[in-house]
C-alpha cells in the first residue's frame, strides 16, 4: 500500500494505481495538479493558515511579534476566552510581551499580541472584528503582528466554547520542475503524491451565516462565467490565471477595491479584457479596473500550476440563483429548496419564468424573497443556434437578448410583412458584425439570421418562415445576410405582432 494525499484528504492506495482508479467520476477534460514527492521543497510564504472549530482563517505575518506561536504547547492554551462586537481574544498564555498602557486604533483583520492586567503570563491572541480604539494591554507599538487576509467571515462566528485547532505555516514550492497538471487518467500514482482535481471559490460578501453586497453585481458575474463549474485557462502569467470567455463585457460595476492576495478572483471592470476573470498565484496591489469577487479555499495547486489552455473545475459558494426560462414549477422548487421567499404575478396554467428581482444571486439571498414574472408557455419561442459556423454573430446575438446572462432573453418585433418577422435591438458598441455563415443556394425556412456590416441595416434579426433562394430571413442579399440557427415554434411566430416583447430560449440540437 502508498499513502497519498487527495484534495487535501490522506488515502491508502494499492501500488500501481492509476489516477483514473482514485477519482473515477473525474470529467477527462478537466486538468489535474500532481505534485511529486521530490518537488516538495518548500518555502515559507509569509503566512499562517489557523484553524478553528468555526472555520480557517489566513493571516499575513507583519512584525516579529509570532514568536510565540511557535511554542509546542500553544494551540492547547488558545480557547475562546472572551468576545465583543468589537475582538475575540483566545488564551490565555505566557509571552514576553512588555505591555504599554496606551489606547491604540485598531481595523477589522488585525491580529494582535495583548494581555490581561497588564500581566504577560496572562496573554491573548486577539482578532479585531471591527474599526474601534481600545488597550489591549499590548507593546508600545500597539501589537499589531499581523493581518487576516482571508477568511473574514469567521471572525464573526466565533462564540463561546470555540477553539484554535492547528497553527502551520502556508507552504509555496520552491522547485515545481516535477510537478504539473495533466488530462492523463492513466498516470500511475507515487507514494506520496499530492493530488488536487478542483478549485472551491467562496464569494466576496458570503458565509452560510452572514451576506453582504458590496460587490453583488460583479460576484452575480463570476457566478455566470463559472456557472458550468469549468476555467478555461486563456492566459497565464507569474500573477494571475485568466478565463477570457465574458470578455467584451461591459455594463460590471466598479464594487469593492481590494489588494489582490494570492488565491484572490477579481473581474475587471473596464479596458480590452472587461469581463475577464482573474485568479491570482501571488500577492499584487489592488486595482481601479478590479473588483475582487471571491477567494479561493481549496486548490491553490491547480491554480500555481495549470498552462494555457487547460481546463479546471472549479465550484463557487454559493451557487447562481437563476430562475429565468425555468418552468414555474422548478423555479418554485428551487425558492423551496433554498428557503426563499418567491412572489409570483400569475400561476394558471402552464409558464416560464421571464424576469426575477432582485437579480443578483446576493440580493436575494440576503433578502430571502424574490419577485418573479412569468409568461405562458405559447408566448416563449425555442430556437437553436450554430455555434460551430456562426460563433461570433451568436455571441452577439446572446447578448442583445440576454441569452448570454440567462437561459430566457427577450427582443422586440420591428416589423413584420408576407412571410418574414425582423428584430430589433442595440448592438453592444463597438461589436463588428463580419460576414460569417453567410447562406449560398437556398436558405431554408424558420432559418434566423442577422444582417451584417456589408448592408446598412447591419443589426436587424429575422426569421423567415418559407425557403427563399433569393433574399435571407432578413430581407438582404445572401452576403449581407448571417444565419445564427433556426426557430422551433415556428407557429407561435405566426401569432406574434409588431412591437410586441418577445421571449425566447435556447435549446440544445
Amino acid at each position: 500500500m502508498i499513502t497519498v494525499h487527495l484534495d487535501g484528504e490522506r488515502l491508502e492506495i494499492k501500488e500501481g494505481s492509476t489516477l483514473g482508479s482514485i477519482i473515477p467520476n473525474h470529467s477527462p477534460e478537466c486538468s489535474i495538479a500532481v505534485i511529486r514527492p521530490s518537488t516538495q521543497e518548500q518555502s515559507k510564504t509569509g503566512n499562517l493558515a489557523i484553524s478553528t472549530t468555526a472555520g480557517e482563517v489566513t493571516i499575513e505575518i507583519s512584525g516579529a511579534s509570532e514568536e510565540f506561536l511557535k511554542s509546542p504547547d500553544i494551540v492547547e492554551k488558545l480557547t475562546l476566552h472572551w468576545t465583543d462586537r468589537y475582538a475575540t481574544a483566545f488564551g490565555p498564555f505566557p509571552s514576553a510581551i512588555q505591555p504599554k498602557r496606551t489606547a491604540r486604533i485598531y481595523e477589522r483583520g488585525d491580529v494582535i499580541l495583548g494581555c490581561g492586567g497588564y500581566e504577560p503570563a496572562r496573554s491573548y491572541l486577539i482578532f479585531s472584528k471591527v474599526h474601534h480604539s481600545a488597550d489591549h494591554g499590548a507593546d508600545e507599538r500597539g501589537g499589531v503582528f499581523a493581518k487576516v487576509v482571508s477568511g473574514r467571515g469567521v471572525l464573526d462566528r466565533w462564540t463561546t466554547g470555540d477553539r484554535i485547532t492547528k497553527i502551520e505555516p502556508v507552504i509555496s514550492w520552491a522547485d515545481t520542475s516535477r510537478s504539473f497538471t495533466t488530462t492523463d487518467l492513466g498516470l500511475v500514482v507515487e507514494d506520496g503524491m499530492r493530488i488536487a482535481t478542483r478549485v472551491k471559490v467562496i464569494a466576496q460578501g458570503y458565509t452560510p451565516e452572514q451576506i453582504t453586497t458590496e460587490a453583488s453585481d460583479s460576484v452575480e458575474h463570476m457566478l455566470l462565467g463559472l456557472k458550468g463549474g469549468r476555467f478555461h485557462v486563456s492566459r497565464v502569467t507569474s500573477t494571475h490565471i485568466l478565463d477570457s470567455r465574458l470578455t467584451g463585457t461591459s455594463d460590471i460595476e466598479r464594487e469593492f477595491r481590494h489588494p489582490r492576495r494570492e488565491g484572490t478572483v477579481t473581474v475587471r471592470t473596464s479596458g480590452q479584457l472587461a469581463g475577464g476573470i482573474y485568479i491570482y498565484r501571488d500577492d499584487v496591489p489592488s486595482s481601479p479596473v478590479h473588483d475582487v469577487v471571491g477567494q479561493v479555499i481549496h486548490g491553490i495547486e491547480l491554480v500555481k500550476l495549470a498552462k494555457e489552455n487547460d481546463i479546471l473545475k472549479v465550484s463557487v459558494q454559493p451557487q447562481r440563483i437563476d430562475l429565468l426560462g425555468l418552468p414555474l414549477k422548478k423555479a418554485i422548487e428551487i425558492a423551496t429548496a433554498e428557503r426563499i421567499s418567491l412572489h409570483i404575478d400569475k400561476e394558471e396554467g402552464e409558464r416560464i419564468v421571464v424576469s426575477q428581482d432582485p437579480g443578483n444571486t446576493l440580493d436575494v439571498l440576503k433578502d430571502r424573497s424574490v419577485t418573479v414574472t412569468t409568461a405562458p408557455l405559447d408566448k416563449v419561442i425555442d430556437i437553436t443556434l450554430d455555434d460551430e459556423r456562426a460563433p461570433v454573430s451568436c455571441d452577439i446575438f446572446r447578448r442583445i437578448t440576454g441569452l448570454k446572462q440567462h437561459d430566457t432573453g427577450m427582443i422586440p418585433v420591428f416589423f413584420k410583412f408576407d412571410d418574414v418577422v425582423l428584430f430589433r435591438s442595440a448592438v453592444p458598441a463597438g461589436s463588428k458584425i463580419n460576414p460569417e455563415n453567410t447562406p449560398t443556394g437556398e436558405v431554408p425556412a424558420a432559418a434566423l439570421a442577422i444582417t451584417n456590416d456589408s448592408r446598412k441595416a447591419s443589426g436587424f434579426v429575422g426569421v423567415r418562415l418559407s425557403a427563399n433562394k433569393e433574399f435571407g430571413p432578413t430581407s438582404e442579399p445572401f452576403e449581407g445576410t448571417n444565419i445564427l440557427g433556426s426557430v422551433i415554434d415556428t407557429e407561435k411566430l405566426k401569432k406574434v405582432k409588431e412591437k410586441e416583447n418577445v421571449y425566447i430560449r435556447e435549446v440544445q440540437r
